[in-house]
């Protein structure tokens, strides 16, 4: 039977991995040649990603859970924005 301590590595790893490869893949869209996007667009991404990380790192520190993820574009306000 696996120990806690191995449980959590094993599963930490493939979770930390997996992470990495999603955070590449949402690099791969700064590819101007393929997308559009605006400032704000990219304000968004990393206000969410980087709240995410701080409300997980929180859980850690022994603090409450954190509301459920969205994210949303305003396609017009983006289009005003970048016109």
């Amino acid at each position: 039977m696996e120990d806690k301590l191995s449980k959590f590595e094993r599963i930490a790893k493939r979770r930390t991995e997996e992470t990495v490869k999603k955070i590449r893949l949402i690099g791969n869209l700064s590819n101007r040649n393929n997308y559009d996007y605006s400032e704000e667009h990219l304000d968004r991404i990393f206000n969410a990603l980087e709240a995410e990380l701080k409300a997980a790192r929180r859980k850690f520190q022994g603090h409450s859970s954190s509301p459920d993820f969205q994210i949303s574009f305003d396609r017009q306000a983006a289009r005003k924005k970048t016109s």
